[in-house]
């Protein structure tokens, strides 16, 4: 049980991250028509105002409705008559989201209004205050992931930058620009991969931390970048079949893929589509929009691998051990150690539209010299999704377990 000071600075806290990540789901939508609000059926991405009422649904759902169902205290009907029907995404098929009959803009915003108010009404009357966090967080991480899908819809979709993310080189005043070449070593040892128990929130597909035995490897210092890239493509990366594995080819086949989507030009000249704009290719910043047989495909021709999991989380979290080298028990929080993110660390929240050259933000390297492993950009693991011994699903099931087992492999950063 927490403290009575705990108590209230945890609640300030959650209301703070509540309160952020819907300040920039609004944000994200604010200037988008109705027609836009629809957006064409695509597989890869939904329609932003189903979307919308998907992120306060889920909130609802998971902070004021499932606690009573599982309490014992009745069935607390949604705010919105036919919410279920409407916005669980478990239930609903994807392609039948553009056929539903949603709730105007002015109505869908009314719902989220009112259910942060009763959410956070809820958690400052709760006595569960442990209980009221897990699932305040879980509701403001879902919607922070929704909002880098709002993010990816809008590029899809080829509308403009995202409101409120400003192109402004005063965000970058005094960071590097340019390439970051050369590897770093990292020593091999026993390394507890995954969450321990004391971290306050943790998705299922991280517990728990357990011992995995890795020998002492090399890793780039920086993600593959664009520049990089662009001499795969240029030298025959596409055409040359035995880069790619059987499924990769198959994939570059069916697709006809020569480039990374968005690419344009050819040799020399590359550009790239950024939003609602073309612009030159920037050639140190990372390459983005390539799929796992893309990135398998590349290593191969320069020679490299993909870092396994393991590998990736040790190089990004590890505390190194004074004097004979290795790595000590514990683990940084973030890479560059305990304290919070602050904007000379990391590009963090959209708040630099796009990505930035891998030189940048040199005081967020991890302990052996990896720069920008929070931020910027995912990263892609060799590793497939799998759980972790002991796995057991959390209320959500839907996070995890439907994608373990399967072809989705792990991304990191």
């Amino acid at each position: 049980m927490l403290t009575q000071d705990e108590r209230r600075t945890s609640t300030s806290t959650l209301t703070e991250h509540a309160f952020d990540a819907r300040t920039r789901t609004l944000s994200l939508m604010s200037d988008l028509d109705d027609e836009q609000l629809m957006g064409p059926s695509l597989a890869i991405v939904n329609p932003p105002l189903w979307e919308i009422g998907h992120v306060g649904w889920f909130q609802e759902f998971w902070n004021l409705r499932y606690p009573r169902r599982q309490n014992g205290t009745g069935e607390r009907a949604p705010r919105i008559e036919g919410a279920d029907e409407l916005y669980n995404s478990s239930e609903v098929a994807h392609d039948t989201r553009w056929e539903l009959p949603l709730p105007s803009r002015p109505e869908t915003l009314s719902y989220l209004r009112i259910v942060l108010d009763d959410v956070l009404e809820n958690l400052h009357a709760s006595e569960e205050a442990n209980g009221a966090a897990y699932f305040m967080q879980l509701a403001t991480s879902h919607e922070d992931m929704h909002g880098e899908a709002f993010t990816y819809t809008r590029q899809t979709h080829g509308l403009c930058v995202p409101p409120g993310a400003r192109r402004d080189p005063a965000l970058l005043a005094g960071q590097p620009s340019g390439p970051l070449e050369g590897d770093v070593d990292v020593p091999g040892g026993s390394y507890m991969l995954g969450a321990t128990p004391e971290r306050p929130f943790v998705f299922d597909n991280e517990k728990w931390a357990h011992p995995v035995e890795l020998a002492p490897f090399r890793i780039a210092r920086a993600p593959v970048t664009n520049a990089q890239f662009a001499e795969f493509v240029d030298g025959g990366g596409y055409e040359c079949r035995e880069l790619w594995s059987e499924e990769g080819w198959r994939w570059r086949s069916d697709a006809g893929a020569e480039h990374p989507v968005y690419w344009q030009g050819g040799r020399g000249a590359w550009q790239r589509r950024f939003f609602d704009e073309v612009e030159p290719l920037p050639p140190h910043q990372p390459v983005v929009h390539v799929n796992w047989h893309e990135a398998q495909a590349y290593c191969r021709w320069a020679g490299r691998r993909l870092p396994t999991e393991a590998e990736w989380e040790l190089a990004a979290s590890a505390e190194p051990a004074g004097g004979g080298g290795g790595f000590t028990s514990s683990k940084r929080t973030y890479p560059w150690g305990h304290d919070a993110p602050s904007p000379e660390q990391a590009n963090l929240d959209q708040a630099i539209p796009g990505c930035v050259d891998v030189a940048a933000f040199p005081a967020g390297e991890s302990a052996f010299g990896c720069r920008q492993m929070v931020g910027n950009v995912w990263e892609l693991c060799e590793s497939a999704f799998r759980p972790f011994p002991g796995f057991v699903v959390d209320p959500y099931r839907e996070y995890s377990e439907p994608w373990m087992g399967g072809d989705h492999r792990v991304l990191r950063g």
